[in-house]
């Protein structure tokens, strides 16, 4: 059965979507995240997906609060992304009820820091992020694009012990377009012990009911359920 995993983005302490990993395009769903959380929770969802928008553009943690309120007010269990990156960062993360950090930008710009984090809270907790863009790997709130091109990217990091990475085709995200189905199909082909979570494009419910054909382990998703494009009722299927 494939994992579901609803998506909170943060921006001002606010739930909010982007498109594209556009700043411009922010639309506010929820004035409190905390609120999306314990109604996901309430439908039987037992894993969350939170991104700090706001730290991802600032190059440190910065709504590490609604992290704390999230993980003290429901038993979600929960993977913190964005922004993290030193010690201190990760620290934030974890002391304030993340049980698992999304690790992108810091993979691509700091190898060594990545492999001792790796190392020291191991593979269970460290998910590698592989945001992609024309085949390459986009940092920093993908407002940069990187000369890592995907695939050796996902080797290198597969060779040093990881074994969840979250893949997000950009060119999908927020755009209610489907999801990149033969992309995650090509990874796992490469890699297929790999826990792969796709993300970016979920429309509806038959595009969550595809990647669970296609044998995908997990999916982060978010738009959709703010939209109404799939409701928490039509989950329950998946539970």
């Amino acid at each position: 059965m494939i994992e579901l995993i609803p998506a909170i983005d943060i921006i001002n302490g606010k739930c909010v979507r982007l498109s594209q990993g556009d700043y411009s395009t922010q639309k506010i769903y929820n004035e409190n995240p905390v609120e999306a959380a314990l109604q996901f929770e309430a439908h039987g969802i037992r894993r969350l997906h939170v991104v700090d928008l706001d730290g991802a553009a600032s190059h440190h943690v910065v709504n590490y609060r609604v992290l704390e309120q999230i993980a003290n007010r429901t038993s979600l269990v929960i993977d913190f992304g964005g922004g993290i990156k030193t010690d201190e960062d990760l620290s934030i993360a974890f002391d304030n009820g993340a049980q698992m950090v999304t690790l992108g930008s810091i993979a691509v710009k700091n190898p060594e820091l990545f492999k001792k984090w790796l190392k020291q809270y191991g593979n269970e907790k460290i998910i590698l992020g592989a945001d992609v863009k024309r085949n390459r790997i986009s940092v920093n709130g993908w407002k940069e694009e990187s000369q890592q091109e995907l695939m050796p990217f996902l080797n290198d990091y597969t060779q040093e012990g990881v074994f969840k990475v979250l893949c997000t085709d950009i060119s999908r995200d927020g755009m209610l377009q489907g999801p990149s189905i033969e992309l995650y199909q090509h990874i796992l082909k490469e890699f297929p012990t790999m826990y792969l979570i796709a993300s970016g494009g979920v429309s509806c419910i038959q595009d969550i009911i595809d990647l669970e054909t296609a044998q995908i382990p997990a999916v982060v998703f978010g738009k959709a359920l703010y939209e109404g494009r799939i409701t928490l009722k039509e989950l329950n299927r998946f539970m």
